[in-house]
């Protein structure tokens, strides 16, 4: 069971890194411009952050089984669509069905994890859902750039989601077979979906992606910061919905009881920070190599494989390192993030490319994202409890997914917006604009350092 779930687990990270890489080729082959290549980034979180919660409250209402071969099934067939797309508009579309697809079918991940795992063996099953995800990082970087360089029968970037068909249909039967049968009666099949409050979060969500992805290449109209600011309306009406919701005794979307268990608060703060550096890192730097140093979609994957190879190491060992230094793991790990997106832009200032400084930059920003990440994660999910499971783990996967798109949005905006005001061209202009860009990375980082030196609550 651990293993049919883990790699539906893998496939969908894999997905989110392996577009990362193909994204300057689909802009050139589609003609697409930056802002619709966010949103082909973007779009499929989008959709998985906002139906995050729902699915994990469908898999605990219809049963995990049934839920996770329902959403891997969506996925597998929109993987075709999007390897069939024929243009910006339509590869957009079919990445947001995608997201459907993976929002149904990764909360009951977690939520099996929780709910047949126990003590040390949940433990071990955490980590290794950590260590998944780092390994899916990595994967997607370099077989990425291999698909899209080998060009097999003309197909170019198509393969980077044609190849998710064949392992789709393989799970689909794995998963038939190796699912533990779901419940007759389970706890939470009574509960009802909170569809107001899906439709007031997805809401502020698109007001809020809208206005940042095509604002900058709109030249910031009027009607970008009207988007903004009703985004951020409906979002204090969500807030305010979901916790009357709450006091009458519904079933929200978001649970003020599960934000009140003891480190999840700080947990989602510090997700959010790491993959939105994260996100916003490896789409800038992945259109200043290609872009800005003429990388192949090969050597660029080959040229990131190491942060996600560290990121791995990292989170599969971390657990057995010296107990002193556990306390002291989550802001020395945004430290290290901090420095080495600093050192990864100044390595590559002035048009320069890669060097030993370069890589040692890589080196922190993987190591340090992985002590953001893994030690967060698997210290808030361990102290949940099996009824809790559901919500827990929606809730950090939704963050999880928000947290990449803040991070392409916001540092992807800021990297292309610096590309068109420098007046430069080429290596330097992209340089230049990654360097800026870096500036914002750390301090957001710097940001998850100091809520690493909070205490959580027992």
């Amino acid at each position: 069971m651990l293993a049919v779930v883990l790699a539906v687990q893998f496939m969908a990270v894999l997905d989110v890194f392996i577009v990362n890489v193909a994204a300057p080729t689909i802009g050139t082959e589609l003609d697409a411009s930056g802002a619709a290549l966010q949103l082909v980034i973007a779009g499929y979180t989008i959709t998985y952050a906002v139906l995050l919660i729902t699915g994990a409250r469908l898999g605990d209402r219809f049963g995990h089984r049934r839920v996770t071969l329902v959403g891997l099934c969506g996925f597998t067939v929109a993987s075709l669509a999007c390897g069939l797309a024929q243009s910006g508009g339509e590869l957009i579309a079919f990445r947001m069905v995608q997201g459907a697809g993976s929002a149904l079918m990764i909360p009951q991940v977690l939520s099996l994890i929780q709910r047949h795992f126990a003590g040390q063996a949940r433990l071990r099953a955490l980590g290794a859902y950590s260590a998944v995800i780092a390994v899916g990082a990595a994967a997607g970087q370099v077989l990425g750039g291999v698909l899209v360089s080998a060009d097999l029968f003309g197909t170019g970037w198509r393969l980077v989601f044609l190849v998710n068909v064949p392992v789709g249909l393989a799970l689909l039967a794995l998963g038939r077979r190796e699912l533990p049968r779901d419940e007759t009666r389970g706890q939470g099949r009574g509960r009802p979906l909170d569809l107001p409050g899906l439709l007031l979060l997805g809401g502020a969500v698109s007001l809020c992606a809208v206005p940042l992805v095509l604002g900058q290449e709109e030249g910031w109209p009027l009607w970008s910061w009207l988007c903004l600011v009703a985004s951020a309306a409906l979002f204090v009406l969500f807030c305010g919905y979901e916790s009357a919701l709450a006091r009458r005794g519904g079933a929200p979307l978001i649970a003020p009881r599960v934000l009140a268990l003891p480190g999840i608060g700080l947990a989602v703060f510090r997700v959010l920070a790491v993959m939105a550096v994260n996100a916003g890192f490896l789409f800038a730097m992945t259109l200043h190599v290609q872009a800005g140093l003429g990388y192949s979609a090969l050597r660029a994957g080959l040229t990131f494989a190491p942060i996600a190879v560290v990121f791995g190491a990292v989170g599969l060992t971390w657990r057995r390192w010296p107990e002193r230094w556990q306390r002291a793991m989550i802001p020395a790990g945004f430290v290290l993030a901090a420095a080495g997106s600093l050192g990864t832009a100044l390595a590559l200032r002035d048009g320069a490319g890669a060097g030993f400084w370069l890589y040692v930059s890589f080196v922190a920003v993987g190591a340090g994202l992985a002590l953001g990440f893994s030690p967060t994660l698997t210290r808030a999910l361990a102290a949940v409890r099996p009824e809790d499971a559901a919500d827990a783990s929606g809730l950090l996967a939704t963050v999880t997914q928000l947290g990449q798109f803040v991070g392409v949005a916001a540092f992807g905006t800021l990297f292309l917006n610096r590309v068109e005001a420098s007046g430069a061209s080429g290596a330097y202009s992209s340089a230049d604009a990654l360097l800026v860009c870096a500036y914002a990375l750390a301090g957001a980082a710097a940001l998850g350092a100091v809520s690493g030196l909070v205490r959580r609550r027992r």
